[in-house]
């Protein structure tokens, strides 16, 4: 389904009066690695800071669509046709990621705690698997995702390193996710993700100020390990 299609739908289902579904919710939950380039890793090292990936949503697949095809309104059941898979978060405010960081003096003593939001996203490559109920045939699946990112971040250094001065970091930014999702079974799947995030930047102990770039917040890279869970839930679409 091209992107443009799957835009309309969510826009479409969003649009229309809210009515009751029951729909396969998908929970996935695991340990992230995250390396801030800049003044935090010249603090740190090779070795990433540490979070928690989270990911909540209600899932319209193939198999949903095939199998409630009256849920759809008329109007939006062409685009419906072509739609692999339509994720719906249950609220903006829920995090994505959670920083949880403590300073370890062995490697550099800088600690980190918050959150990343990703209030919107569109998947740019949805190749492999085109039914989970036939994941014993095609167990894996290969997707490109772009977001739109805020994080929230507070930042300090236990040794006092000059290069890692208190900071309250809030910046917005854009996330490209590259996931492998490989299915262990029908309602439980591993997936292994990885990518890039670039935000409007922020030096560290000031935050209003962009500069200079050698001092600031603004590229990250990322990787992460997440087991989904899948299950009905009676939705609100």
């Amino acid at each position: 389904m091209s992107r443009v299609r799957r835009l309309l739908l969510l826009i479409g289902l969003w649009a229309l009066p809210a009515f009751a579904v029951v729909v396969p919710a998908d929970l996935g939950v695991g340990p992230s690695g995250f390396w801030f380039f800049g003044p935090l890793t010249e603090n740190r090292g090779a070795v990433p800071h540490f979070a928690i990936a989270f990911d909540l949503a209600a899932v319209i697949d193939r198999d949903w669509i095939l199998d409630h095809p009256r849920d759809i309104p008329p109007q939006y059941r062409g685009m419906a046709d072509k739609v692999t898979e339509v994720r719906i978060g249950p609220s903006f405010f829920i995090p994505s990621t959670l920083y949880v960081s403590p300073p370890i003096d062995a490697l550099g003593a800088t600690g980190l705690f918050g959150a990343s939001w990703t209030p919107f996203g569109l998947t740019f490559l949805n190749v492999g698997q085109t039914s989970n109920r036939l994941w014993k045939q095609t167990p894996v699946r290969f997707l490109i995702d772009a977001q739109l990112l805020i994080t929230a971040l507070g930042i300090f250094n236990t040794q006092n390193d000059p290069r890692v001065p208190l900071t309250f970091f809030l910046r917005p930014g854009l996330q490209l996710k590259l996931t492998t999702l490989i299915n262990l079974s029908e309602d439980l799947l591993l997936s292994v993700s990885g990518g890039g995030q670039i935000y409007v930047p922020q030096r560290v102990g000031n935050f209003l100020e962009f500069g200079p770039l050698n001092e600031a917040i603004f590229v990250t890279a990322f990787a992460s390990l997440q087991l989904h869970f899948r299950f009905p839930y009676d939705a609100q679409l």
